[in-house]
């Protein structure tokens, strides 16, 4: 198993619009094969900063669920909606191996 991690900076002035995102990548990522385990947006201490934890049976899997996203139209809209409100302003992915 490989998880994802991702680490957002966002606009503080637009953790709504950011949330809204994050409500449409989670079925998505559900739906390409991953397993979302949730965003995490800012509660106390830095509020510009969120994470996203996404786990697929392999690095293949990955990629092969970032093939599927390219050509998917409803991951196209969200990446989409996040560039029209500017909710994002940079991330940062790492590849990290689980232990239970």
């Amino acid at each position: 198993m490989i998880t994802c991690y991702l680490r957002y900076v966002i606009d503080p002035y637009k953790a709504n619009e950011f949330e809204h995102y994050a409500r449409l990548w989670i079925p998505l990522v559900e739906r390409l094969g991953g397993t979302h385990h949730g965003y995490f947006l800012p509660h106390e201490g830095a509020n510009n900063i969120a994470l996203a934890l996404l786990s697929f049976p392999s690095l293949a899997d990955y990629e092969t669920y970032r093939q599927k996203m390219a050509d998917d139209a409803e991951c196209q809209s969200a990446f989409a909606y996040a560039e029209e409100t500017r909710c994002i302003l940079s991330y940062e992915r790492s590849f990290m191996r689980p232990i239970f």
